[in-house]
């Protein structure tokens, strides 16, 4: 008779062995995709004209991903839903002034840090939360929230922190960001509830389509901004570095200050680091120039690099914290 071992983990989904591979492989696709538009600038600059068209697909990708449920999470944890898309919207953009202001970027880049801290947060935020073993339905809700609010805030923020640099266009924005993310969430959305034992099938590529979706914009975002990025390469990779480092930090800070446990604290960190870079510097782009652009496709490579780096951080010091551990009531889930 074999005596019992100690629980089995439970088995990855097929979604999640697809969502882990995808964003170890990421960073390195994104480098490549970087590397071409740079290299092969005239075949980017065909792809250019259609960046928003690959963000709709990003997003209607992200829509398929979500379900009612999800949204329920704000009725049962209101505080640290808040608290995130709060912090979202107030450090991210805050910090990409305050970066700007630093190193006395010019015009164009100032603009294009800023536009990065004004967006929603990033959909591999989800998939870095889950690695990093804290809470991935949070970090689900506080993105599919920020990212319905991005249509008011972001252009709003923009407007706001941006506009003593170059002028905005908030209606504008406005409306790119209502065709170009909340038309295609909302419409991925639908199609999940009405066709959820067929989208169910094909859950486990859409992080395949994220990256692809993402690599395209980079690839068109670099092709336009090769001068820029020989001349200011480095001082760009800084300020991201600086911002995206900073939104870790504040963001794990600011939750813990307002009693949230270690596992919320974590997502939080997460969420508020990680930008939807490529809604940036597709509003970027198009907005201003492909040089305000560029801080948000280097910020689309660097803040999946450190995100993984984090995330395996998180998860190597998750039983120590006993983060990992599931309480019985959703209440509680925070008591760290």
């Amino acid at each position: 008779m074999t005596h019992s071992s100690a629980p089995a983990k439970p088995a990855l989904t097929s979604e999640d062995r697809s969502a882990r591979i995808a964003v170890t492989v990421f960073p390195a696709l994104i480098l490549l995709a970087a590397a071409f538009g740079f290299f092969v600038p005239d075949v980017g600059q065909m792809l250019a004209p259609h960046t928003s068209l690959y963000l709709g697909v990003i997003m209607f990708a992200m829509g398929l991903t979500l379900t009612l449920p999800d949204f329920g999470l704000v009725a049962r944890r209101p505080l640290p839903v808040l608290i995130g898309v709060v912090a979202q919207y107030v450090i991210m953009p805050l910090v990409g002034l305050g970066v700007s202001l630093l190193l006395q970027l010019p015009p164009e880049l100032a603009v294009g840090v800023i536009l990065v801290g004004c967006a929603p947060g990033g959909t591999s935020s989800n998939v870095i939360t889950y690695l990093a073993k804290a809470d991935t339905a949070l970090s689900v809700t506080m993105t599919s929230i920020s990212t319905l609010l991005a249509p008011l805030l972001t252009p709003l923020l923009t407007l706001w922190l941006a506009g003593s640099y170059l002028p905005v266009d908030a209606g504008s924005m406005a409306m790119s960001i209502v065709k170009m993310v909340l038309i295609p969430v909302i419409g991925g959305l639908v199609v999940r509830l009405v066709l959820g034992k067929l989208v169910d099938t094909v859950l486990p590529a859409l992080p395949w389509v994220s990256v692809a979706g993402i690599s395209l914009v980079v690839i068109a975002v670099v092709s336009g901004s090769t001068e820029a990025i020989v001349s200011a390469g480095a001082i760009v990779l800084l300020a991201v570095v600086l911002h995206n480092a900073l939104g870790y930090l504040i963001g794990y800070w600011a939750a813990r200050l307002l009693r949230q446990g270690e596992r919320a604290a974590r997502t939080t960190s997460i969420e508020v680091g990680m930008q939807n870079s490529g809604l940036a510097a597709t509003l970027a782009a198009s907005a201003f120039s492909p040089a305000a652009a560029l801080p948000a496709a280097i910020f689309s490579i660097w803040h999946n690099l450190s995100g993984a780096m984090l995330a395996m951080y998180y998860r190597r010091s998750a039983d120590r914290h006993q983060v990992d551990r599931q309480p019985a009531d959703p209440q509680q889930a925070d008591a760290a």
